[in-house]
């Protein structure tokens, strides 16, 4: 069954509103307006990629999708699979998510994390989002990458490229800093980032630093899945605020006090990372790593509109993963029946009457050999279906006695599988009926029929989804896997369905005069 949803009618207006009224109305909402602009709406668009597939090749509504605002995004698992991508292969500017790969090429570099990092007049003079660190200062390669990463420190960023890249340069002419930004790239390819270009250390694209740069979600995807692997790197970004010291001319050390732009810290269970930016060609944008004890996931957002909008199109994405990893249980049939093992009697879910082929009009009522089975899925890779193989039945069938199989299937792989044993003792026929069967079904042979009970199946495959993007009562997608809501059966479920050999189915984040970041 399902239940279709219907918009909430409109406010009828209890009379007729003078026209003094209808202005002063108007000028109230001109001037909430005018105060509280309209916010960028989310959407769902049928171009937007599940797992490879358009939403709209699938088939998928509304409901099963992430609502988000930015041009581009991704969400990747730890295995590298992309869940959900937006333009996820488009150029684009990415800011200070920049400064994870310097952050990279820092931690590969050999460099003892207690050596020393310098920080030159051009360092200190960079402007934008800093660590407030002073020509001259000095401190070590772990606190210029502390930073780089919590504060987004541009001038931490130059000071690390202009230290360790002295030791990367290839020739005379290269500058230390075009060494390592040289290496950034290099890195770039050997993870596979085919459409990024690094121009320098901190991703800032106006004035001095308008050159050619570029990089896409995918390939910032791949890049943050690879630093994370990295334990400092992983401790530093997961850090709400961080302290480092430096020692400024004079030999004096001095503590500063640093707060992560990362405002999921703290704030959305399993945020660990990773690296936020924005610049005005780039947009808003956030590169988040969310791991719940079940592996990292990982969403980009790129271009979005807002500072708050690039953290709540991280969120969508994140939870649409998970409130879509679900446990999809096997067995989803309306009846019970009495089972009887070791002298106790429990009921158990019909699962089929399998044809009992040692007669020609008798079946075996079968369960799950595990009737409380279960199986992970991610809902959005398609709705669940069963393929019932019954095994031939020509003897005595006994209680637990394997009877057939069951196969799930997803997207038609094959996901789980669950033998179908006897709930019932069933006697085999004597001589004589075996005799008078073994005649009935030779005659039978000779106008091409087939004497047999045909199976019964009780057993259904709930809908996760159904393209009229309606549920049962307003059921989670964890409730319909759990069988728990009435969600309707995939297509095709009935008696004889399933049979043998039956075929599976203006601060930082302010887009408008803020700090370039």
């Amino acid at each position: 069954m399902s239940i279709n949803r219907t918009a909430p009618a409109a406010f009828a207006a209890p009379g007729r509103l003078t026209r003094w009224a209808l202005a002063a109305l108007l000028a109230c909402a001109l001037g909430a307006f005018a105060l509280f602009p309209a916010p960028a709406f989310a959407d769902v668009r049928g171009t937007d990629l599940v797992l490879g597939e358009t939403v709209e090749a699938r088939g998928l509504p509304a409901q099963a999708c992430p609502n988000v605002t930015a041009r581009y995004a991704l969400v990747m698992d730890e295995n590298g699979t992309v869940l959900f991508a937006r333009d996820a292969d488009i150029q684009s500017h990415i800011a200070s998510i920049t400064k994870v790969m310097c952050a990279i090429v820092a931690l590969d570099s050999g460099a003892d994390l207690d050596s020393t990092v310098t920080v030159t007049p051009e360092a200190a003079q960079i402007g934008e989002w800093s660590a407030m660190l002073q020509a001259g200062d000095t401190l070590t390669l772990k606190a210029a990458i502390t930073g780089l990463m919590v504060s987004s420190g541009n001038d931490a960023a130059i000071a690390i490229a202009d230290t360790l890249g002295a030791s990367m340069k290839t020739d005379e002419g290269q500058t230390a800093n075009e060494a390592f930004v040289a290496a950034m790239n290099a890195k770039a390819a050997e993870l596979g980032m085919e459409n990024t270009l690094f121009a320098n250390p901190h991703g800032l694209d106006i004035g001095d630093y308008d050159n050619e740069m570029y990089s896409t979600a995918h390939d910032v995807a791949l890049m943050c899945a690879y630093a994370m692997k990295n334990d400092t790197f992983r401790s530093i970004v997961g850090e709400e605020r961080a302290q480092i010291t430096v020692n400024r001319t004079g030999g004096k050390a001095v503590t500063i006090d640093l707060v992560s732009t990362d405002l999921l810290l703290g704030t959305y269970e399993g945020a660990c990372g990773v690296k936020t930016g924005y610049t005005e060609a780039a947009g808003q944008s956030f590169a988040g790593a969310c791991n719940r004890g079940d592996g990292d996931l990982y969403a980009i957002v790129l271009g979005a509109p807002s500072e708050a909008s690039r953290f709540d199109d991280a969120k969508a994405l994140f939870s649409w993963v998970y409130d879509n990893r679900v446990t999809y249980a096997l067995a989803h049939s309306d009846q019970t029946v009495p089972m009887t093992v070791d002298g106790a009697t429990v009921d158990v879910p019909l699962i089929a009457e399998v044809p009992f082929t040692a007669w020609t009009d008798k079946r075996v009522k079968a369960t799950f050999a595990d009737p409380e089975a279960s199986v992970k899925v991610f809902a959005p890779a398609g709705n669940v279906s069963q393929e019932l193989v019954y095994r031939d039945l020509p003897g005595a069938v006994h209680v637990g006695d394997v009877v057939g199989t069951a196969n799930f299937y997803q997207a038609g792989e094959l996901i789980a599988t669950q033998d179908l044993v006897a709930v019932e003792d069933a006697a085999a026929p004597d001589p004589l009926q075996a005799i008078g069967i073994w005649w009935d079904r030779l005659w039978a042979g000779f106008g091409g029929k087939e004497l047999v009970a045909a199976p019964v199946v009780e057993n259904d495959t709930p809908l996760i989804y159904d393209k009229t993007g309606t549920r049962a009562g307003d059921a989670t997608v964890a409730e319909i896997a759990a069988g728990t809501d009435g969600a309707p059966a995939a297509e095709g479920g009935g008696e004889n369905d399933n049979q043998e050999g039956a075929a599976a189915p203006t601060d930082e984040g302010s887009p408008a005069g803020g700090s370039a970041e």
